[in-house]
């Protein structure tokens, strides 16, 4: 004779749980920490700097990740870059293209669109480390745009 195969008796259902309770075992939401090796430069830490930057209220000067011979810096608002600097042996220089002019101790480049000329990076080079710093401009339209040239122009060296 074939074997008797008796099924397992059913699985009870639980009823549902109450949404509350399951909100309160959930832990609180942490806010996520800063990325690593970003720092929001304060106005001491922006003296020590060997350039200089005019920030329009609600911008910030950022420095991220540092090489082992350089540093980056991001002027942004928000999460919103505006403007790159590099301060470091040797940029990148030029990282856009366009016409190249040398004016107020930096070589800049200038690009015409539309019949509007935008200075979009510029290059400082000094005798002392940091040898060089370059300041771009992010790819931005509007009035963003005309906000990062003018952060852009106001970046000087000391």
């Amino acid at each position: 004779p074939a074997p008797t195969v008796t099924p397992p008796p059913p699985m009870p259902i639980a009823p549902p749980a109450d949404p509350d309770a399951r909100r309160s075992a959930m832990p609180e939401p942490v806010a996520a920490p800063p990325a690593p090796g970003v720092t929001v430069l304060d106005s001491a830490a922006r003296a020590a700097l060997p350039f200089t930057a005019d920030l329009p209220p609600g911008f910030e000067l950022v420095a991220g990740r540092p090489g082992p011979d350089f540093r980056v810096y991001t002027i942004r608002r928000g999460d919103q870059s505006f403007v790159m600097i590099y301060a470091g042996p040797a940029s990148q220089f030029p990282i856009y293209s366009g016409q190249m002019v040398e004016a107020g101790g930096r070589a800049s480049v200038i690009a015409a669109e539309g019949g509007i000329r935008h200075a979009l990076e510029h290059l400082f080079q000094r005798a002392e480390a940091p040898r060089e710093i370059h300041v771009w401009t992010m790819s931005l339209d509007g009035a963003d745009r005309a906000m990062a040239e003018q952060i852009a122009q106001g970046v000087d060296v000391r």
